[in-house]
């Protein structure tokens, strides 16, 4: 008995070293590389502290390659580094909420290199304020935020998130061009019948996008993206000549930065998947048709960003060439 509940522990802490070693090769390779392009996903928890409540007190962070959230686990519980997972390539980071919000948010970088590792390593609260590297530039509120999905409540005219899940697990892989986080959410209720979803979240080593897969274990309607909605900030909704593929975005001072910043963002989806545009009161909204699965892509464009996009013009111009890709090829 004493011999296998050594071997247990022992293969517990192997797996557990395995993946760290795993998570340190990526990053010692991408820091060797210096200025070069590079694609990563982290994911990042406490270990070495204890629950109290909804509370994670105590512990240090260490990544890992793959998670199922403790029941315990809700918004601020201060156990996933930055509150979920993170992509990042040399021109932006995002982070996905992996707790009831599901809201994806935006990492502005103000430099080509490998942030994620050290976000959020020194407080919760840092990488909400300037600093060398960038800072979390986009406030989601009570939305999706940008490119994440849930389900439109038409009823009500707001947008459903994953208040009600039996389950979530998720994981990071790191290739070569690209980089990943697969989510899968068992048992997700928003009316009627509970069913089973997963994501595949993909950013590559090059440009600004990231691609959206998902999966469901039936078809259902209402399913949605978006954008968050701010005041005083038009909508464009443009739909490309061949009219396989369109995209809503904004453009304009919608930051947490200065106030003479700009961030443009927006999201491209299929024609063919597409139900209707609704503006909630919080969320410029992409609804799907009854549907099993979609895919689609988001992203966002900051001012601040070396050698970025600058203005609005710039700004539409580039989704426009992607646009146009897409309506020709299907994919970026």
């Amino acid at each position: 008995m004493k011999n296998i509940i050594l071997k247990t522990i022992y293969s517990g802490l192997l797996i557990s070293f395995i993946s760290c070693s795993a998570q340190t090769d990526v990053i010692r390779t991408i820091r060797k590389n210096g200025n070069a392009p590079f694609s990563y996903a982290e994911l990042s928890i406490k270990e070495g502290g204890k629950w109290d409540g909804n509370q994670y007190v105590g512990g240090t962070f260490k990544n890992v390659n793959e998670l199922t959230i403790p029941a315990e686990h809700t918004d601020h519980s201060t156990y996933i580094r930055y509150e979920g997972i993170g992509l990042e390539n040399n021109q932006i980071g995002y982070r996905l909420y992996l707790d009831w919000r599901n809201a994806t948010d935006i990492f502005g970088k103000k430099v080509n290199t490998l942030v994620l590792p050290e976000v959020g390593q020194d407080g919760f609260e840092s990488y909400h304020h300037d600093a060398v590297w960038g800072q979390d530039i986009l406030k989601s509120g009570r939305t999706i935020g940008i490119g994440s999905y849930g389900r439109y409540d038409e009823q009500n005219d707001f947008v459903e998130t994953f208040k009600m899940v039996k389950s979530t697990a998720a994981k990071v892989i790191n290739e070569k061009d690209y980089s990943y986080a697969i989510i899968n959410y068992k048992g997700w209720k928003t009316w009627g019948d509970a069913i089973d979803v997963q994501s595949r979240l993909t950013i590559f080593n090059r440009d600004r996008f990231v691609k959206v897969d998902l999966t469901l274990s039936n078809a259902i309607s209402g399913l949605c993206t978006g954008i968050v909605a701010f005041d005083k900030i038009p909508v464009k909704q443009v739909t490309g000549k061949n009219k396989k593929w369109a995209y809503i975005a904004t453009f304009g001072q919608q930051t947490l930065a200065k106030k003479d910043d700009n961030l443009g963002m927006a999201v491209f989806y299929p024609i063919n998947s597409f139900d209707k545009y609704v503006k909630t009161k919080s969320t410029h909204t992409v609804v799907f048709k009854k549907t099993q699965n979609v895919s689609y892509y988001f992203l966002a464009a900051w001012s601040q960003e070396p050698d970025g996009i600058k203005t609005e013009t710039e700004f539409y111009q580039d989704l426009n060439k992607k646009l146009d890709q897409l309506d020709n090829d299907g994919t970026l």
